[in-house]
């Protein structure tokens, strides 16, 4: 795990450092007078020269699990290789929460203390931390399902007109749904469970339940508050349903092996929002690839460092792709058969 703290201290000596080498290398170029090497005095209008300069990064997860994590890497890898071929360098620095949305609010204010060039908030209790603490810096979101429901916006159209913008995780909840139908034609029961706690689950299960009832479905929801009761709330789920649906959740994608373990041996198929999820517990999802999601916030975040973007102006980016996927292992188990088209997870 990250470092929990970016230390202010080290950020300053490293501007510093960084002040003074610049300074040393303008006196060596000035000392030196034009050199007589065309190679070296070429002008401005080289395509080559350099448009990026150096930024601090700060990177605030909610939690660690396999989606958020795969978004986080592909952000840091993009924005470093955008910027560095830009003749720029970036700082990026990355600090995990543990899920407690106060740990959020601690990295996020610290970064803000320290003067970094933009916040990435990966989950919306990321976001809700950095939105709280600046208006000024530039954030960008990522894994955020909803961003009307996540910044409180009712009248969402797509651009925040504030420091905010990002990317959103959610993949089409009707063909999620589609998906419960094609597998599972004749269950009667359906478990929608979640977790109370984050929003942009209300906001899925609000969604994609009278979908499901509209196809004939009887759901029910199973809501859990925290990582401590997911087994038992679980339990009552498996308890009383055909199948059961589970979002792009935080808390269950942290959890899914407490959930596995009473939704396996129940005999229980579970449809999961994104693929983490499932590959943990699932049997089958409709899923975003999340390091790609990550690569597009980076690209986002170059276009506000280094071209000077407004985020406000910003729309929100969607995941261009979408893959129904399934766990081998745990059809399998179920006997549950797949159709053709539908892709393995590996791992």
């Amino acid at each position: 795990m990250q470092n929990f703290y970016c230390k202010e201290g080290v950020i300053m000596k490293k501007r510093l450092l960084a002040a003074l080498m610049a300074g040393a290398m303008a006196l060596s170029m000035t000392a030196c007078g034009g050199s007589s090497s065309g190679e070296e005095t070429q002008g401005s209008g080289d395509d080559s020269t350099a448009t990026a300069g150096s930024y601090e990064v700060g990177v605030v997860q909610l939690v660690q699990h396999e989606a958020l994590d795969a978004a986080t890497q592909g952000f840091k890898d993009k924005l470093e290789e955008l910027i560095q071929a830009d003749g720029g360098t970036v700082d990026i620095q990355v600090n995990n929460a543990s899920g407690d949305s106060a740990n959020c609010t601690t990295i996020a204010n610290d970064y803000i203390s320290s003067g970094v060039d933009l916040i990435m908030a990966n989950g919306t209790a990321a976001l809700q931390a950095a939105q709280a603490g600046t208006v000024d810096i530039p954030i960008l979101g990522t894994s955020i399902t909803d961003y009307g429901t996540a910044l409180g916006i009712d009248d969402w159209t797509g651009t925040t007109g504030t420091n905010i913008s990002g990317t959103t995780d959610l993949a089409p909840l009707d063909g999620q749904a589609e998906m419960l139908q094609e597998l599972f034609p004749d269950a009667a029961n359906v478990g929608l469970l979640f977790c109370s706690a984050e929003p942009n689950s209300r906001y899925q299960i609000d969604t994609i339940k009278p979908i499901l009832e509209g196809m004939g479905y009887t759901c029910t929801e199973y809501a859990f508050t925290d990582s401590n009761d997911v087994a038992s709330v679980a339990q009552n789920a498996a308890s009383n349903s055909d199948v059961i649906y589970i979002p792009t959740d935080n808390t269950a994608a942290s959890c899914t092996e407490a959930i596995a373990n009473v939704v396996i041996p129940a005999g229980v198929p579970v449809i999961a929002g994104e693929q983490g999820i499932c590959s943990g517990c699932g049997v089958a999802t409709l899923s975003i690839d999340y390091y790609e999601l990550g690569e597009i916030t980076a690209e986002m975040a170059y276009e506000i460092l280094v071209n000077d973007a407004n985020p406000g102006e910003m729309e929100v980016q969607s995941a261009p792709n979408f893959t129904e996927m399934y766990n081998a292992a745990n059809a399998e188990t179920l006997g549950v058969t797949i159709p053709e088209g539908y892709e393995a997870i590996e791992g």
